[in-house]
């Protein structure tokens, strides 16, 4: 939650920076103004959620999965684009029947996501140096929640949340919204997995990829010359102290907040994925 504070409005400004710069030929023109409006959509269920009642949560299922679809329609042809397009549905289906367990999945498979940005950053290095460095991020991307997840860190676990409720109280009980909603012991190895992927989610897009992908925020800064390194890391940091102080003050509005703010990088990344995946699969 610290980290949510310091870092949340931060890396999804330098996501988006990143996805545009690296990815923009995806996401311009029609499919652009698309994806563009349906995730709009999400950002309003999510942010009008008190206004919406019921409808808030099943508004934004449908137009995620209708993100996704629009990604398939992008990235797939033939047979590979029915099917994929038929998983959607019942997907769907699936999630519309247990809203709590679609945010939880969602949230968790939000963490894994930089594997797959990190894996093709990796194309750049030598063979060698490319197959050491995608292992290492197989490492803390799936074998350490895995480790965490079938009791090996168990002994290091503390469920107190000490200075987290100092800083917001009651909302530092945020075991239900990220973990798993199973036992109580499962419960608090999926929010320690969760808190360990998200902090390394956070290093990847604010310190690793503004490092070592220059060419992104070049690409980036050639099509939208306003938005210069300067200015978009005064903008991410000025919007994390302002969510900073809401969090502080009313954690159960800062959360509201935050939570329309990155509907955008967390749901544009997925079209990304599977237009990357298709290249992945096309090319030698």
């Amino acid at each position: 939650m610290i980290g949510l504070i310091c870092f949340g409005i931060l890396h999804n400004v330098l996501e988006l920076r990143y996805v545009l710069g690296r990815f923009g030929d995806l996401l311009t023109g029609t499919v652009g103004l698309l994806l563009v409006v349906l995730v709009s959509g999400i950002a309003v269920a999510r942010l009008g959620g008190a206004y919406l009642g019921g409808w808030s949560r099943p508004a934004e299922i449908l137009l995620g999965y209708a993100v996704l679809g629009a990604g398939t329609w992008i990235g797939l042809r033939g047979v590979a684009r029915v099917v994929v397009v038929a998983v959607l549905v019942g997907a769907a289906g699936v999630s519309l029947n247990h809203p709590a367990y679609h945010v939880v999945v969602l949230a968790h498979l939000h963490n894994l996501v930089p594997l797959v940005f990190l894996w093709d950053w990796a194309r750049r290095l030598p063979v060698r140096a490319r197959g050491w460095f995608r292992g290492v991020q197989v490492g803390w991307v799936l074998v350490v929640p895995a480790l965490v997840l079938a009791g090996v860190f168990d002994r290091w676990v503390d469920a107190d949340p000490g200075a987290v409720r100092a800083l917001v109280g009651e909302g530092a009980q945020v075991v239900s919204s990220v973990a798993w909603p199973a036992a109580p012991e499962a419960a608090m190895r999926w929010l320690v997995a969760f808190a360990f992927l998200q902090t390394m989610h956070y290093v990847v897009w604010v310190w690793f990829l503004p490092r070592a992908a220059p060419e992104a925020t070049a690409a980036f800064e050639a099509r939208w010359p306003v938005a210069s390194s300067r200015r978009v890391w005064g903008v991410g940091v000025a919007l994390a102290v302002a969510l900073g102080a809401l969090l502080l003050t009313d954690y159960g509005q800062g959360r509201t907040v935050y939570s329309g703010l990155a509907t955008y990088h967390a749901y544009l990344e997925f079209p990304v994925i599977l237009v990357l995946l298709t290249r992945w699969r096309r090319s030698p």
